[in-house]
């Protein structure tokens, strides 16, 4: 392998996804007619289900590897000190897993997006957090010849790009309607390594180009005079070459966005007065998030420490199972709103602390604007209310771990695989 290599890979995923047989079961008029039948990696293009509107899959763009130096020694090995030495090397370079902005690998999306990288590859790489930085520096090593050594520990670094796949409605050519996968938001770059190697090279030997050995062996500086005089046995001062900075890799946190307010301030029918709020436009129209089929919609908490829950509805739910759609904007055929409580005026969203947290729960807060505020509504064929909601922030989709009364909605990095992540958006 040449010392980067870079492939690109768009279009393509490596995750299985299940594939429901619906109209040729003679289901298609049941909510509950998801039967897996066969496992297919999701296409760019490719045809999805109603039950996979509340999913996504993440598909590799480009990678790139790099082999790299992780810890590394200079050593003097004379006549006479021949054999076993015990070497601590210095740290050259430290690599960590990290998926996307989170500078870690939270949630199921970011290891699914480490094993697409592995499987596009063929490489055995880190699908978990793991750092090079936790590695022993310590290498035990035979020497049969005196000579300069470069004692080393390496690794073949891999960086790239990645997309996420969602499943939305597209019109065809012939006017007709389809459910595809398309690319959605949140994307970003991931970080990922092979398993360390360790050895030894000298400035003599012939190493294959390319390889973990050439790039350690580039770190001896072989004509300097520091290569050639003789010393004694044990550790080389490192040379200026070695005294580089050490690479470090950058890690992103997520934090809040800042809130981005109107200069002018609107009641909504129902506000509770829990502080001044961002300016909303919202649809007249009035709907429950429904789990379709079934009785139970999404309720607003009454009280703030609480999340959105499935509730039945009843004469006594005052307005917490309704909900607008605000500042509604549509790119690509994917609506973007805020999802306004009619019942106690709040916003849903995903509260800061928790917006890495896979399951965090769905919360309703004093309106703000913010992008954990904002949510893509992608939509089953016209005719059919069935949708799947993504936090934009966040990047997870919404859904729930079991059909029961007072059920919490959370989010979820890859979505729920079992088709309970699809709601109906049914007007009131």
């Amino acid at each position: 392998m040449r010392p980067t290599e870079t492939r690109s890979l768009t279009g393509r995923s490596f995750m299985a996804v299940t594939v429901h047989a619906v109209a040729a079961l003679g289901l298609a008029a049941s909510p509950a007619a998801a039967v897996p039948t066969a496992t297919v990696a999701p296409q760019l293009g490719g045809a999805c289900t109603a039950a996979e509107l509340g999913t996504r899959h993440p598909y590799i763009k480009n990678t790139e590897v790099s082999p790299t130096i992780t810890h590394f020694k200079g050593w003097y090995v004379t006549e006479g000190s021949t054999g076993n030495h015990t070497v601590v090397t210095s740290t050259e370079t430290v690599i960590t897993v990290s998926v996307g902005l989170t500078g870690g690998v939270e949630g199921s999306f970011a290891v699914a997006t480490l094993e697409a990288a592995k499987a596009s590859l063929g490489l055995e790489v880190k699908v978990d957090y793991a750092s090079t930085s936790s590695e022993s520096n310590t290498v035990v090593w035979s020497f049969n010849q005196p000579g300069y050594y470069g004692v080393y520990k390496g690794t073949k670094k891999v960086t790239g790009t990645y997309g996420s796949l969602n499943c939305n409605r597209s019109q065809q050519s012939d006017g007709s309607w389809a459910l595809k996968w398309a690319e959605g938001p949140g994307g970003g770059s991931f970080t990922t390594y092979t398993t360390l190697e360790e050895g030894a090279v000298r400035c003599q030997d012939t190493v294959p180009a390319g390889s973990i050995m050439a790039k350690a062996q580039g770190l001896l500086d072989c004509g300097s005079p520091a290569a050639k005089a003789e010393r004694p046995a044990g550790a080389v001062a490192p040379t200026a070459k070695q005294q580089q900075k050490p690479e470090q890799q950058d890690q992103d946190r997520l934090t809040r966005p800042p809130a981005r307010t109107s200069g002018t301030s609107a009641e909504q029918p129902g506000a509770t007065g829990r502080g001044a709020r961002a300016a909303l436009d919202c649809q007249t129209q009035v709907y429950k998030i429904a789990v379709p089929g079934k009785p139970l919609s999404w309720g607003a908490p009454v009280l703030a420490s609480d999340g959105v829950r499935l509730r039945p509805s009843t004469i006594f739910s005052a307005h917490l199972d309704h909900w607008r759609l605000c500042n509604v904007t549509e790119s690509n055929g994917v609506i973007e709103a805020t999802l306004w409580n009619w019942g106690n005026g709040g916003c849903a969203t995903i509260a800061a602390p928790d917006a890495a947290t896979d399951r965090a729960v769905l919360r309703t807060v004093t309106c703000a604007e913010d992008d954990l505020q904002r949510f893509y509504v992608y939509r089953d064929v016209p005719g059919s209310s069935k949708i799947g909601v993504q936090n934009k922030y966040t990047g997870s989709m919404i859904g729930h771990d079991r059909y029961a009364d007072g059920e919490f909605v959370r989010q979820y990095s890859s979505g729920r695989q079992d088709g309970t992540g699809t709601y109906s958006l049914d007007a009131v």
